[in-house]
């Protein structure tokens, strides 16, 4: 499994994943069909927005169906001869701190028929060496109590448990696990 930069020739495998109802949004099911939508109306523009190292995209929909601007950021999609899930890191330029909203810095999603063969764990690895550059000392990613398999796939990369929270109610409000990633 290697990481790819969202490019149109990965676009047709990365719909067909939308088509069979994976999304890349853990906590919105519906951006899959949204994601098709857009992919349908411009697919030379979706990909582009799928890097935007400086903001300036659309805004982003929270779980609620409020949005809020958009963080500097990029996607990589898994790719093993085929599509196998996305993990994108969003940041804000000179801080590690972000917006309330924002749960971390970096969400995966592998899609149901890769899942259990160690793709999150080796994506995030690989996407860590990529964000020195950004200026971040640490990253920091959220999963719910019970996700055991993120908590195992952040933990395989050097991930520390550093405090539980309630996700704000845009969210849900379900109790989380906050971990952080040194990245010095």
């Amino acid at each position: 499994m290697d990481l790819v930069t969202p490019a149109v020739e990965h676009l047709q495998g990365y719909a067909r994943a939308l088509e069979r109802g994976w999304s890349p949004d853990n906590t919105r099911p519906e951006a899959g069909l949204e994601e098709l939508q857009l992919i349908a109306g411009d697919p030379v523009r979706f990909i582009a927005q799928q890097t935007d190292p400086l903001g300036k995209g659309p805004p982003v929909k929270l779980p609620d169906g409020s949005t809020v601007p958009r963080l500097p950021g990029f996607h990589r999609w898994m790719w093993d001869g085929e599509f196998c899930g996305s993990i994108g890191v969003r940041w804000q330029p000179g801080t590690e701190a972000l917006p309330p909203h924002c749960l971390g810095h970096i969400g995966y999603s592998v899609v149901p028929w890769k899942r259990r063969l160690g793709y999150a764990t080796r994506a995030l690895g690989m996407l860590l060496p990529d964000l020195r550059p950004l200026g971040l000392r640490f990253v920091e990613l959220t999963a719910e109590r019970d996700n055991i398999a993120s908590h195992r796939v952040i933990e395989a990369n050097g991930g520390v448990r550093v405090g539980t929270f309630s996700k704000p109610e845009a969210h849900g409000g379900a109790e989380s696990f906050r971990f952080r990633i040194s990245l010095a």
